[in-house]
């Protein structure tokens, strides 16, 4: 566990502050086509749109799921009509998936086996995944499909660009 205390170097000014421990995650891909399933079972499938793999740490907010709803539903890397990338999701009528990735917190300062222990526990992962559909899904009015929470998923994907963009409420680039 870090410090709660900054590293000194002697100069005057902490090395480093610690941020704080939340950080909702998602990575965006631009897709023509995206598919997602669960035991034979299909469970969303779209057309031209964003593909969201969405993490959530026990320690997120709603200020970070608005956030990261603003900016997916925002985020302009669809080509306009002078093929320069402009235009959101609303203005070309897009689609979008959104699947919850709890290993987009995946640690592996220790050893090879990668820890989960930053991501969300389901009872708290779950209603905020949800909750993070459904603002979505009413920013850009339209219903946005989703994984099966939980659940071992097959997802595929036809990578439009490639455009792939990683987000992070903390950073907030």
């Amino acid at each position: 566990m870090p410090s709660a205390y900054p590293v000194q170097l002697g100069l005057g000014k902490p090395a480093f502050q610690l941020k704080n421990l939340h950080s909702m995650r998602a990575i965006v891909q631009r897709v023509e086509q995206a598919k997602v399933t669960s035991e034979g079972e299909l469970l969303a499938q779209q057309g031209t749109g964003f593909l969201v793999l969405l993490g959530i740490t026990k320690n997120d907010t709603e200020a970070d799921l608005n956030w990261m709803v603003g900016k997916v539903a925002g985020m302009r890397v669809f080509e306009d009509s002078e093929g320069k990338m402009n235009q959101c999701l609303i203005d070309i009528a897009g689609e979008v998936t959104v699947v919850s990735q709890f290993t987009l917190f995946a640690s592996t300062k220790k050893g090879n086996r990668p820890s989960f222990l930053r991501a969300a526990r389901p009872e708290i992962a779950e209603p905020l995944y949800e909750a993070f559909c459904e603002s979505l899904s009413q920013a850009i009015q339209k219903p946005v499909g989703r994984g099966k929470f939980g659940a071992a998923m097959e997802v595929s994907l036809t990578n439009s660009g490639p455009v792939t963009i990683s987000l992070d409420s903390q950073d907030r680039e």
